[in-house]
């Protein structure tokens, strides 16, 4: 695919969920019935898009696959985030900054490729950079402060 291209998928709209349509642009848009849990991320716009350009810009500066994951992370929350990282794009080449935030657990990992450079040193860099955001409550500035640190830190050779 060029860049900017997308990936269209069809999906049969008999299979999806009563309160569910496939909209014009191809998007699904789906109706939550009253007690129902939100299935949406509880982040604005704004932080979504700022995340999204720290993880593109960490990535393109270190030349690693940087990706975030948020939430349980298990009873061992490095195991946890290691099975994450697994189920990601480019492991080898890739690091993990793994928030569970019921538990209060952070854990960064990295692939085997990038072992060298996100290291233990640099995984601590990042949490200390993220945790002053963390303890006022704002998760996506923490992250992306701990992105940037990372990323300088680990800077391509």
């Amino acid at each position: 695919m060029a860049s900017g291209d997308h990936a269209v998928v069809a999906v049969d709209p008999s299979s999806l969920p009563e309160g569910t349509v496939v909209t014009n642009s191809g998007r699904i848009s789906a109706a939550r019935q009253p007690g129902d849990a939100p299935t949406t991320p509880p982040f604005s716009k704004d932080e979504l898009i700022g995340l999204d350009d720290a993880l593109k810009d960490a990535s393109e500066k270190a030349l690693v696959r940087f990706s975030i994951y948020i939430g349980d992370l298990g009873d061992d929350p490095v195991a946890g985030a290691r099975a994450q990282l697994a189920n990601a794009p480019e492991p080898a080449h890739g690091a993990l900054i793994a928030v569970s935030p019921n538990s209060k657990d952070i854990a960064i990992v990295s692939g085997s490729a990038v072992a060298g450079r996100v290291n233990d040193r640099v995984a601590q860099l990042g949490v200390t950079a993220a945790v002053p955001a963390f303890r006022n409550g704002e998760l996506i500035d923490g992250l992306i402060a701990a992105l940037r640190v990372m990323a300088t830190a680990a800077v391509a050779p």
